[in-house]
């Protein structure tokens, strides 16, 4: 196979969340539709030119809402003629705000899988995902299949929560609001794994991911976002829109003023309040200028969000507060063609765009402001303080202080002379560090050493074939997957009925176990209940793949998770902490360790990954029942396994019945499959109740996998046409 860089390659992106179309993009329609719906379109747009991309797919969710627009529930929408945005399916048809969407997620990564088998032609080269949201998808991804991930992280937990605490709000509220939990070990996992992490700065590395215990500085590689600077210029002679002028202006008393602009959603995190404060509180500031807030569209502020109706209402009693009547605007609609006018509009008449954001990790619209020859002022944190670096076009403020962001504005406002230089500035700034070419030659040159670095991940045919190229699975259109112990097992009449319904069905459906157990033990309990030997057994907690009653091995998946895997220097490496004894022989495998722990003197079980990642190991850590702890490779589980095999042997996911009653069966009952939860479950696996396609049967052991059967009218699953690659 041609090393990287011989051969034009295959990016695929993700990003999840937000309003995303190839064209009029509805920046600020909601808290998810803003900066980096503009810097996925543009970057695969901006990729497609580069000599040594073949082609790029963004993917995103699928979106069906009477009040949204057709346009996010086409499934594939051309960008360029190389380049197109994806859309799938992922929970509920209807549209969600990102933070509602983290259970939904997993049924993402069957659909990316089932995708790249079915629609995708190769294999991508590269995933390069954006935000926490897709960044675990990607991680899914890259883990199956052996491919590189890099992602951008736009907006971060850690920085993001600490801000709002600072500013009075309450830990309870914000973790209801932002779930921060989980976003936040997502993130963790996300720089544990990724090959690169983009930033826009060098702040957001050293202040923001510096936060976070998998924090490697050498992961990391600042490249400045670029924009399309073709739709932003200086006011020139042409005439602004005298339509949108009367817009505007309808609101002022003495339209003339020099404006202050700001263009952001209405959310927390915008910090609207802070700024009508800084205003409100400041005659001589009024005095000075207007103030045009655009916080996107609305026809109807109490059909918002609860959260944007919320920061529209403090706005509005503000401005009555403060008495501004006159001289703030606040219009409706404006649509994105307008943007670019009113940077020209503010420029024209000697203003000034502010950013009074919490926290700013991009600073997409202050690009777009010294683009029109505006001057700014920006938080004093993250990617506003680069741009001021390479612009010199504005000031930073602590927006956390009203004050402070009055005292800014005032400066630029005050100075004619140097407001002219600012303005020349940010121009000369923005086309010798803001351009997409420049963007993408710096991105390119970094991907491909990604890949010539992971040159062994190039060798991907593994993945998908075994060594012989004999096909050991039935061929078949759909496969029964369940756990052993207390859910196949444990109650002999009903277990008699399932092993009828299997021979009756035998060549219909393939049959196989996943189980935690080796393949020697998982072979000697289904003899001795009188199973028949399945088609597929995955034992070891998804660390080893088997075929038949000969146990073929499946080589392809052993080389599929041997990566990081060390296994030698993890057993010398555990050797000196406490409160661990190897088990006995016959439970150590290739790529599992497994120890008998002493509670009492076992450290926690983070300490036991940071000391083991401080030396190079990677491994997952798996504590169960108080007393037991197993080392795996990172790609192996129960769950990858089944993923694994649904794209090996081209068997839908929506296909795999799979049926458990543990909380270590919780990650192959959730996404695409059909998943039983069987009546003797534990309790861990109640938080799955009421999710998509996870049915808890009453029936215990097999007669709840039957009773799942039953409900999902399995026997009548019709073959699906599959393309052959």
């Amino acid at each position: 196979m041609s090393a990287p860089g011989e051969r034009p390659i295959y990016i695929l992106m993700i990003s999840m969340h937000g309003l995303i179309r190839s064209e009029n993009l509805e920046l600020g329609r909601d808290a998810d539709t803003g900066g980096q719906i503009t810097y996925v379109v543009e970057l695969a747009r901006a990729l497609t030119k580069h000599p040594l991309v073949e082609k790029v797919d963004l993917l995103t969710r699928r979106i069906e809402d009477d009040d949204l627009p057709e346009d996010y529930n086409i499934p594939e929408e051309q960008l360029e003629h190389n380049a197109r945005i994806i859309r799938l399916p992922c929970g509920p048809k209807r549209y969600l705000r990102k933070e509602s969407l983290w259970p939904h997620l997993d049924q993402m990564v069957d659909q990316c899988l089932h995708f790249v088998r079915q629609k995708g032609g190769r294999l991508p080269d590269l995933l390069h995902t954006h935000y926490a949201d897709a960044g675990y998808v990607g991680q899914q991804l890259s883990l199956l299949l052996g491919i590189p991930q890099v992602h951008t992280g736009h907006s971060l937990g850690h920085p993001k929560r600490e801000r709002l605490l600072a500013s009075g709000k309450k830990p309870q509220t914000i973790e209801r609001q932002f779930n921060f939990e989980r976003r936040i070990a997502v993130e963790e996992s996300i720089l544990e794994h990724a090959s690169m992490i983009i930033t826009s700065t060098q702040q957001e590395i050293d202040e923001q991911y510096s936060m976070y215990r998998h924090f490697d500085h050498q992961r990391f590689r600042v490249i400045p976002p670029g924009t399309n600077t073709s739709r932003f210029s200086p006011p020139g002679r042409k005439k602004i829109s005298s339509g949108l002028q009367q817009n505007i202006d309808r609101f002022f008393s003495e339209p003339d003023k020099p404006l202050i602009l700001t263009i952001c959603r209405p959310e927390v995190r915008k910090n609207l309040k802070g700024l009508i404060n800084a205003f409100g509180e400041d005659p001589e500031l009024q005095q000075q200028a207007n103030l045009l807030i655009v916080a996107g569209t609305r026809e109807d502020i109490r059909t918002l969000e609860e959260s944007q109706q919320q920061v529209m209402r403090d706005l509005l009693l503000d401005i009555d507060r403060y008495d501004l009547w006159g001289k703030v605007s606040i219009p409706k609609h404006v649509t994105q063609d307008d943007i670019p006018e009113l940077y020209r509009l503010a420029a024209r008449r000697r203003g000034v765009f502010v950013n009074a954001a919490l926290t700013e990790p991009f600073g997409l619209t202050l690009i777009e402001a010294a683009a029109s020859g505006l001057p700014f002022v920006a938080p004093d944190d993250g990617g506003p303080r680069d741009i001021v670096h390479n612009c010199r076009s504005g000031l930073l403020a602590n927006t956390l202080e009203s004050v402070a962001i009055a005292q800014a504005l005032k400066e630029i406002l005050s100075d004619k002379k140097r407001w002219r230089t600012w303005a020349k500035n940010g121009l000369t700034g923005i086309k010798r560090h803001y351009n997409w070419q420049a963007h993408v030659h710096t991105y390119m040159k970094q991907v491909l050493y990604v890949l010539r670095r992971d040159r062994k991940r190039w060798r991907r045919q593994l993945v998908i074939t075994l060594d012989s190229g004999k096909s050991y699975m039935p061929l078949v259109n759909s496969a029964l997957i369940s756990d052993i112990d207390n859910t196949l097992l444990g109650n002999k009449r009903s277990l008699r009925q399932l092993v009828s319904w299997l021979k009756d069905n035998k060549g219909k459906f393939a049959f196989g176990i996943a189980t935690g157990r080796t393949i020697e033990s998982a072979v000697d309990i289904l003899r001795q209940w009188q199973v028949p030997i399945p088609e597929v057994l995955i034992t070891s907690v998804g660390s080893e793949i088997h075929y038949g009653a000969r146990l073929i091995p499946d080589t392809g998946w052993s080389n599929h998770i041997r990566h990081k895997w060390r296994r030698d220097a993890l057993e010398e490496a555990m050797k000196e902490l406490p409160g661990l004894t190897l088990q006995a022989p016959e439970n150590q495998r290739e790529f599992k360790l497994s120890y008998i722990v002493d509670p009492d003197k076992m450290m926690p079980i983070e300490e036991i990954s940071r000391r083991l990642r401080d030396q190079q190991l990677f491994a997952q850590l798996i504590y169960s029942h108080g007393e037991f702890l197993d080392l795996l490779p990172i790609r192996a589980s129960k769950g990858h396994a089944i993923r694994y095999l649904a794209y090996k042997w081209k068997v839908p996911l929506r296909n795999f019945l799979v049926a458990g009653d543990s909380g270590n069966d919780h990650e192959m009952l959730v996404g695409d499959t059909l998943g039983v939860v069987v009546g003797n479950h534990s309790e861990e696996l109640e938080k799955l109740r009421g999710m998509e396609q996870v049915y808890f049967a009453q029936g215990h052991y097999a007669e709840g996998i039957l009773e799942g059967i039953a409900h999902y009218h399995f026997e009548e699953i019709e073959p699906i046409p599959v393309s052959e690659d």
